[in-house]
């Protein structure tokens, strides 16, 4: 049984396991900057088995105006059992209020599928445009 969890304090080593779990190791290779990013989050929600994290959602902004999703990940063990669902669900029920809720991801059909079962529109259907600079370090 999945019991997900809000904003309670996560190990190192968990994180370090899922977040390379599923390849985003541009974290992974700044644990400390992590830890701090999940630290100072407006909301992070995780999914547990038993003692083992498989899920995590986590989210930036002010709470009022602005809800930016910036991480959104499920163990690949865990996945396509409605844990992210879940997480996504969560999330919404929390901040109906707001307005304008973002995120920034790849261009996957599957990803596609999954963020538009949410009522969010691709940048590119949509009337809006989408900005992003990656740092050159």
């Amino acid at each position: 049984m999945i019991k997900y969890q809000v904003n309670n304090k996560i190990s190192k080593n968990d994180l370090e396991q899922l977040y390379s779990s599923v390849g985003w190791f541009a974290y992974t290779n700044e644990m400390t900057n992590l830890t701090k990013a999940i630290d100072n989050s407006l909301l992070v929600i995780t999914a547990w088995q038993d003692e083992k994290l498989v899920g995590l959602i986590r989210t930036v902004g002010d709470g009022y105006t602005i809800l930016y999703i910036q991480d959104i990940l499920v163990h690949p063990d865990f996945q396509n059992q409605k844990i992210g669902t879940t997480l996504m669900t969560m999330v919404l029920a929390k901040y109906p209020h707001i307005r304008q809720k973002v995120l920034l991801t790849e261009d996957a059909p599957n990803v596609r599928y999954f963020y538009e079962k949410f009522g969010f529109i691709s940048c590119d259907k949509g009337n809006t445009v989408a900005f992003y600079k990656e740092s050159e370090g």
